[in-house]
């Protein structure tokens, strides 16, 4: 999954989030079995395959060199999202909610611009 998309999937985590605790708000109950974070976790994590031998510590390697890039690339998301809202929090803007912010975000990731 490329960065871009893993971004948009982490503004649906935030957007649904939002939704999430509005809903919580005014004593709306929750359907938790289906969210974006679950199935974003399952899209970008791998599987991971462990020989029948491996030891503890190969094991472990495997699984630390399968799992950090997954890693990695969803702090760097989340990170993105969090600084645009910050950005526009700390230029005091009242102009923009974040859920209309997060929406402007995702469009922008959409538009892949000019062909090169």
């Amino acid at each position: 999954m490329e960065q871009r998309e893993i971004i948009l999937r982490a503004i649906g985590v935030l957007t649904e989030t939002q939704e999430m605790v509005r809903r919580l708000g005014t004593g709306e109950a929750l359907d938790t079995d289906v969210n974006q974070l679950g199935k974003l976790v399952s899209e970008v994590f791998p599987t991971i395959e462990i020989p029948a031998g491996a030891t503890a510590e190969e094991a472990a390697e495997l699984t630390i060199a399968a799992l950090m890039p997954a890693s990695v690339s969803l702090v760097e998301a989340f990170a993105f999202v969090f600084m645009q809202l910050a950005k526009v929090h700390d230029e005091g803007r009242g102009d923009v909610t974040s859920s209309e912010l997060l929406q402007e975000i995702a469009l922008r990731m959409s538009d892949p611009g000019p062909e090169e």
